[in-house]
């Protein structure tokens, strides 16, 4: 049995409603997953991702991280309806809602801005890191639970993904050398403000985001875990794809201690990281102006 034709068991098993299936039409945008939307002859829609060679847990992580921002209730999340695959002949795959798309207006990404403070701000955690590890696009990112900022981002991330690059081939001595001094002094440069564990989205850029038929931003594609709202926001800034009216929201509601310019670079520098990792060389030059400015 193809998914497709299980489909409609997998629907009923889940939501408790059967219906024969309509269609499913394949939508672009994805470069990893298969993504094909879902019509049911009850006028049902869903959004299906899948991947016969998904890494371990992948489609699982993403529905930990979607169903925590959803819980969350500061901004609209896709609601997930079942994951499954890797056996009886099906690929891996996540079916979640389908959301209709709109066009931003006016004050949209104030609404944005606002609501993505807020999830830093309420959604909170006794301590820094996630239920299970998840990934950073496709690069494995841990989360195990850890009382201390520092610690946490020291190990499991800028850490992680200098080990990384070395074990890639993809640092030289001078970066080896400049990464561990950034991760000695890494307690002088964002031990402070002593913020307590909020949720982020983890991976927020461009692409990440959708705005509805309401005009409302949508979250998506999380690499979720708990940590200090700067994380979050330092992505938000590294390629794009968001109004200058963000920021002034965002600050609005969490506003930024003495300092936040310097922790956003460090916070940056992991994600340019993990994009020298996934894609190679051309990250390196991003990474080594961070790493000597902060490392040496």
């Amino acid at each position: 049995m193809n998914l497709e034709s299980a489909l409609p068991e997998i629907i009923r098993e889940a939501t408790g409603t059967a219906s024969p299936l309509r269609r499913c039409t394949p939508v672009g945008g994805g470069c990893i997953n298969k993504a094909s939307r879902i019509d049911l002859d009850d006028g049902r829609s869903f959004f299906l991702k899948s991947n016969p060679r998904a890494l371990p847990r992948l489609f699982e992580s993403e529905a930990e991280g979607l169903r925590a921002l959803r819980q969350a209730g500061c901004l609209r999340v896709p609601e997930v309806v079942a994951t499954g695959g890797g056996r009886d002949g099906l690929p891996h795959f996540i079916l979640m809602e389908c959301i209709a798309a709109g066009r931003p207006g006016p004050g949209f990404y104030e609404k944005f801005g606002r609501g993505f403070a807020q999830l830093h701000q309420q959604a909170l955690a006794d301590q820094f890191g996630f239920e299970n590890d998840n990934y950073l696009g496709s690069t494995p990112q841990p989360n195990q639970w850890t009382s201390d900022w520092v610690r946490f981002f020291r190990r499991h991330r800028l850490g992680h993904q200098l080990k990384m690059a070395r074990r890639n081939g993809l640092s030289d001595p001078q970066m080896d050398r400049l990464g561990q001094r950034l991760l000695d002094r890494l307690e002088d440069w964002i031990g402070h403000p002593d913020e307590p564990p909020g949720l982020l989205h983890g991976d927020l850029w461009g692409g990440n985001y959708l705005c509805d038929d309401r005009g409302d931003p949508v979250l998506i594609d999380p690499a979720a875990y708990y940590g200090r709202g700067e994380a979050d926001l330092a992505m938000t800034q590294l390629f794009g794809g968001f109004d200058s009216s963000f920021y002034p929201a965002y600050e609005e509601v969490h506003p930024s201690a003495p300092g936040s310019q310097d922790r956003l670079e460090i916070y940056k520098l992991y994600h340019l990281l993990n994009h020298l990792n996934l894609f190679g060389r051309s990250y390196f030059s991003g990474c080594m102006r961070i790493l000597r400015r902060y490392g040496g």
